[in-house]
């Protein structure tokens, strides 16, 4: 058994964790360049407790990531100077802020670095440290490595990736996702869910990625549906963040599959929410995957983990891969996604 694993620096998770931000802003300095949504209220917000340092900024980010937008929050940033970068928000904030702390500490423009559609150039393993709290329940951004940022140009989301750009702090308050809405639990759940399934059923799937994969399916089954239905159950809430954050570790470490693979193109082409693209082809993928299996290789030992797949979404132990699948579409129908 041989394996490597990367995370955050420091993981808090908890109910009333985001009061910890004033503190953990001090460790790195008393400059901030805070990157946050459009609608977040400072004064009603984590962020409230920010204002007696030396310096604070806010950036307001305006949905998905793209090239104009990063390299216009890079700008804003760079005059002044920040400390440390606090990112408070759903992945898409969090994405533009580890690419604001690491293009800050390499020389060059954005499309020196960025795959596919720009240059690829490997970056220097530096950044200004990054403090993301998560407000959605969905992408893991908060412990992963990398950022997909689109460009109109290529209608096309491309990736800048580093280890350095693994959030240096990642503070978790389940409270925080209390006002997400229904659409907004359902996309970004059904993302968690499938960035749980993906790792554990990948090559590359470790006994450590496997722990973090299995309970965090077990929670997305306890905890997405009724998240959904009734956005203020608290227990579903931290299901949901738990899952978030389990599945950020999985796929930071054992890698994704075909549903994001497929996600990432078709979210470029059509602007579609990336949860709900992964949504609609979630069960075709797992299904192909078991069917050419079975076909091609009936003794791979991933069909048993589609079996586990199953057992941990439907509760029932005799189940089988094909169950998994009906669930996971039984899920994204009552969800209303697609």
């Amino acid at each position: 058994m041989s394996f490597s694993f990367s995370t955050a620096g420091r993981i808090t998770f908890g109910d009333g964790a985001s009061d910890q931000l004033l503190s953990e802003v001090a460790k790195f300095g008393d400059r901030a360049f805070v990157i946050t949504g459009r609608h977040t209220d400072a004064e009603a917000s984590p962020l409230k407790e920010l204002g007696d340092l030396a310096k604070l900024e806010i950036w307001r980010s305006s949905g998905e990531p793209s090239v104009d937008g990063v390299r216009a929050a890079v700008a804003a940033a760079s005059a002044m100077h920040p400390d440390v970068i606090v990112a408070l928000g759903g992945g898409s904030v969090i994405d533009t802020a580890k690419s604001v702390g690491i293009l800050l500490r390499n020389q060059g423009d954005l499309m020196d670095y960025l795959e596919v559609v720009g240059r690829g150039q490997k970056l220097a393993p530096q950044s200004v440290p990054v403090i993301a709290l998560p407000t959605t329940s969905g992408t893991g951004a908060e412990v992963t490595a990398n950022a997909p940022i689109y460009s109109p140009e290529h209608k096309l989301k491309a990736s800048l990736r580093s280890p350095a750009m693994i959030p240096a702090v990642a503070i978790v308050d389940p409270l925080l996702t209390l006002s997400c809405s229904p659409a907004v639990t359902a996309s970004s759940g059904l993302d968690a869910l499938t960035q749980c399934i993906e790792p554990f059923t990948s090559g590359q799937a470790n006994p450590l990625t496997d722990l973090f994969a299995q309970e965090g399916m077990q929670r997305a089954a306890r905890g997405l549906r009724v998240a959904h239905a009734d956005g203020a159950n608290h227990g579903a809430r931290e299901d949901m963040a738990f899952v978030s954050l389990l599945g950020g570790l999985s796929l930071a470490n054992a890698k994704l599959g075909a549903a994001h693979g497929i996600a990432a193109p078709v979210g470029g082409m059509t602007g579609a929410p990336h949860g709900n693209v992964c949504a609609a082809v979630l069960a075709q993928c797992c299904e192909a995957n078991i069917t050419a299996m079975k076909e091609r290789d009936p003794e791979n030992p991933s069909i048993a983990r589609y079996d586990t797949v199953a057992q941990l979404l439907t509760g029932n132990p005799e189940a089988r891969a094909e169950d998994g699948v009906a669930w996971i579409r039984e899920t994204v129908s009552l969800l209303g996604v697609d």
